[in-house]
């Protein structure tokens, strides 16, 4: 199904599956009276509730991605997120407000199986794109959100796209564009993303945030968020981040996940991305109870015991000697929560055992 949302009346039409029927119902209550939209939570850290978010601050919230990534009237995007939750229904709020036409696409692993034409706009799990790594060369502008980007995802899109430039493919493509990857920055508080980095062509380790949006830390040196036009509280998180000069900041992990050894602070958000570029197994950096050093640091490796991966983590360049694991741990699979992030707790409550 495409609607286009540059017309005065794109809802009437018919449609041809359950999700194409939600997608409408969702505009009709769009363009009601109501000054507020449902939305459902996705549950992923507490029970699934129902809250409700004023049109305009939704709104606000698509024209800065719109304006940031320089969408225009006419240009095509393709929703293929559960239209439940904020992430698709702020597809369809972008495409209203920037009178975009909108494909409809099966909330599949593999959205773009069935793809043959440029798409203007597109936001992903990352999941779907892992799955769609050989169609994701139709996207001039893909974000990708909901869980963070591996190092091993960015290393397989910057490896597909350089690919296809090179002309190792054909594209097939009417224009000549170069796609951009972006991994987004975002809550649901702040209506879905504040900031986004870019992932190809141009990899960058700084978030940028959108205009309007100003951000501070706290005593601990935790990301702040002030937004206005999203939301009128000032949002404390529990991200440990670095501030540059013109206003960027870089993630460098969860407050909570932070290890203490012999009084050194070890980030293991960032460990991991270091030796994510060097091994394709999933890889978690853990801090266990020592007597000694408070904490000892022990990577977690999923998959079978393998030498030759402890080889190289042995001569992997880490910034300081602390950061080098003091142990490496092989375990079957690492358990993860509902929505795929490892579940670190019980990661650790599995190699005690």
């Amino acid at each position: 199904m495409l609607i286009d949302l540059s017309k005065a009346s794109p809802i009437n039409q018919t449609s041809s599956n359950e999700f194409e029927s939600k997608v409408l119902d969702f505009i009709k209550e769009w363009f009601s009276e109501s000054k507020t939209v449902k939305i459902q939570s996705s549950g992923s850290t507490g029970i699934p509730k129902v809250f409700y978010v004023e049109k305009s601050k939704m709104l606000n919230s698509a024209e800065m991605t719109c304006d940031f990534l320089g969408l225009k009237e006419g240009n095509l995007a393709l929703l293929c997120l559960p239209i439940e939750y904020i992430s698709g229904k702020m597809m369809v709020v972008r495409s209203i407000s920037r009178k975009l036409k909108l494909k409809i696409a099966p909330t599949s692993l593999n959205p773009l199986e069935n793809n043959n034409e440029e798409i203007d706009f597109c936001a992903m799990t990352p999941l779907q794109v892992e799955n769609s790594l050989d169609k994701i060369h139709w996207i001039k502008n893909l974000i990708i959100g909901g869980a963070s980007v591996s190092e091993t995802l960015k290393q397989k899109i910057q490896e597909s796209l350089t690919k296809k430039e090179k002309g190792f493919e054909s594209l097939s493509l009417t224009n000549n564009f170069q796609p951009k990857v972006f991994e987004t920055y975002g809550m649901s508080e702040t209506l879905s993303h504040i900031a986004l980095k870019q992932i190809f062509p141009n990899p960058e380790d700084w978030f940028t945030v959108f205009e309007g949006v100003e951000i501070s830390l706290d005593e601990r040196d935790c990301l702040k968020i002030f937004a206005p036009k999203l939301n009128s509280e000032v949002l404390q998180t529990n991200d440990l981040v670095e501030i540059n000069d013109i206003k960027q900041f870089r993630f460098l992990g969860r407050i909570d996940n932070v290890i203490n050894s012999g009084g050194a602070k070890i980030f293991p958000e960032e460990l991991e991305k270091l030796v994510k570029k060097e091994i394709p197994n999933e890889a978690v950096f853990l801090g266990i109870q020592d007597e000694k050093l408070g904490q000892k640091l022990v990577l977690v490796i999923e998959g079978e015991s393998n030498e030759n991966l402890k080889f190289k983590i042995h001569n992997l360049k880490f910034q300081k000697s602390f950061h080098k694991p003091k142990e490496i741990i092989f375990v079957e699979q690492i358990p993860r929560t509902p929505n795929g992030k490892v579940n670190r707790l019980e990661l650790k409550k599995l190699i005690k055992n």
